[in-house]
């Protein structure tokens, strides 16, 4: 079962459920990845990687909003926000720790000879890969590079 055929099942089983908040945030996903098989043309299906990709988008765009709602002192928004990303976390993979990235910068460190911030892009791409295949913020990657380089 693709992870698109799982969250269209997962969907219905909402709504006889009737989870409102489970619901919403699946046609949500479900739309998004709707419209970027539109985008592909006529009859085009997403691979699961392609699914992961919007899922993650999704996932991001959340965290923002609610840094912004915390930021601007609305808890009651942020919340909602957090239940959603809640509900889109269940379909990606596990989570990098933050040893698991450490050691992926020091591997790309390594694997680049970089030895200064002019080098953070090439690190930067070589931890990401390493990192492949688990749900990894790109902001704390950025961070444990600046910390090793600068």
């Amino acid at each position: 079962m693709s992870l698109k055929d799982k969250l269209v099942a997962d969907l219905t089983q909402a709504m006889k459920n009737k989870d409102a908040n489970r619901l919403s945030t699946l046609r949500m996903a479900k739309a998004a990845i709707m419209n970027e098989e539109n985008k592909r043309g006529a009859g085009a299906v997403l691979a699961d990687d392609d699914v992961l990709k919007i899922l993650n988008s999704l996932v991001k765009q959340r965290r923002d909003s609610i840094e912004q709602f915390v930021a601007n002192g609305r808890p009651e928004l942020a919340e909602k926000e957090s239940a959603e990303a809640a509900v889109l976390e269940e379909y990606l993979p596990k989570s990098a720790s933050d040893d698991e990235i450490a050691a992926a910068v020091e591997a790309a460190i390594g694997e680049t000879g970089a030895s200064s911030m002019k080098e953070m892009g090439l690190v930067m791409k070589a931890a990401l890969a390493r990192l492949q295949g688990q749900t990894v913020d790109g902001k704390k990657v950025n961070e444990f590079v600046r910390a090793r380089l600068g």
